[in-house]
């Protein structure tokens, strides 16, 4: 079964403090849809998508990748099929390179140097920074940071590109070209992000969460236009909506 699908069968997710995080969710997302995960702070956004790649398993529930149960004797190939971008990307860059970075997670899959150096090149060219392959990574701007992080992931193949908090720390260019990146890839994506009018632009389909549980789960178009539903889970339109009051 492919491994670009993720269920989730009446999940729950609760830290050793006795927060309960996630709240007995269900769902399902299939092969290739762009999937936007909002909320208000401590919704449970990002205990989700870390569950997804394994990093905190299902307290009860269940949540599979394709056929494959998310759970202690899995997580690791887990993680070879679902790829976590970090919010902030110095969570992510830590080699004295680019190309170091980039080849961290090829490398510790087995491949060859020509294999390493292929995917390196390849990931670079996907987020247009081939440019950027001998440069120290602390030495980047954060924009330019986003974009290797990303190339970190994809050079390791993922089927699911699950990303938190993609456009924070950016200027405005920088988010505008993260976005058309993203509006490229055909993997499986999902994005959690309080930036609204970028999830009503690279998603097709969008989940609110409140309190660890679904309040909503439809076409991003119509959740995000609902005025009503934003304010019910203290979010609110999108920028591009409060100026226009029209959805084009």
């Amino acid at each position: 079964m492919s491994h670009h699908i993720i269920e989730a069968q009446d999940l729950y997710f609760v830290y050793p403090d006795g927060t309960k995080a996630i709240n007995g969710i269900s769902f399902k997302i299939i092969h290739g849809e762009s999937v936007g995960i909002v909320g208000s702070n401590g919704a449970g956004k990002s205990t989700l998508i870390m569950q997804m790649n394994g990093f905190f398993l299902p307290t009860s529930g269940s949540l599979k990748i394709g056929a494959t149960p998310v759970n202690e004797k899995t997580k690791v190939d887990i993680r070879r099929h679902v790829g976590l971008v970090f919010q902030n990307p110095d969570d992510q860059l830590f080699m004295p390179t680019v190309f170091d970075d980039i080849a961290f997670g090829p490398l510790n899959l087995g491949f060859s140097k020509e294999e390493v150096e292929k995917c390196v090149d390849e990931s670079l060219k996907m987020v247009g920074c081939l440019e950027l392959k001998d440069r120290p990574s602390h030495h980047l701007s954060l924009g330019q940071k986003r974009a290797v992080s990303i190339a970190c992931i994809l050079s390791m193949g993922p089927d699911i590109l699950v990303m938190d908090e993609p456009s924070s720390f950016l200027d405005h260019r920088s988010r505008r070209d993260l976005i058309n990146l993203l509006k490229k890839f055909t993997h499986t994506k999902i994005i959690v992000s309080h930036d609204l009018d970028l999830i009503l632009e690279v998603c097709e389909r969008c989940i609110i969460l409140k309190d660890g549980k679904i309040q909503a789960d439809g076409k991003a178009k119509d959740i995000l236009s609902e005025e009503n539903i934003l304010k019910q889970n203290n979010l609110e339109l999108p920028l591009t909506l409060q100026k226009n009051n029209i959805l084009k």
